[in-house]
């Protein structure tokens, strides 16, 4: 069975590396990561993503074009933010967010949220 690959956005290269190592530990494969839109939108429009991470705001633009042409796609996604929810757009609301800072048991709550049954098995983590 393949594993779920999972797009991620997020331009602080730290958070970045922190996703893709508690991630791929865990059965996933990551996409990218990105750290800007334009590459959010040509990742999404090649196609072969299970679900997305969002990160709100990467380098001061908001996500928000990714996670419609997502959710045109119908691939789901969740936001990942240091701020609250409060300002994410009508259209968004009720996906999941993932506030920084994370433990990786959220993380992979919210992946196996999104991806389901296609998780990999035994995918718990510990704090991260």
């Amino acid at each position: 069975m393949p594993k779920p690959a999972v797009l991620v956005v997020e331009d602080e290269a730290m958070i970045a590396m922190l996703l893709e190592g508690i991630m791929s530990d865990a059965g996933y494969s990551v996409v990218g990561p990105v750290g800007r839109l334009a590459s959010a939108l040509l990742a999404i429009g090649a196609g072969g993503t299970d679900a997305a991470l969002l990160d709100v705001n990467v380098h001061g633009e908001d996500i928000f074009p990714a996670a419609q042409m997502l959710m045109d796609r119908g691939v789901p996604f969740a936001f990942v933010t240091g701020y609250d929810g409060e300002f994410i757009p009508v259209q968004f609301e009720g996906r999941p967010v993932l506030n920084k800072p994370f433990r990786a048991a959220e993380l992979l709550r919210v992946l196996r949220s999104l991806i389901g049954a296609g998780s990999p098995a035994g995918a718990e983590g510990g704090d991260g």
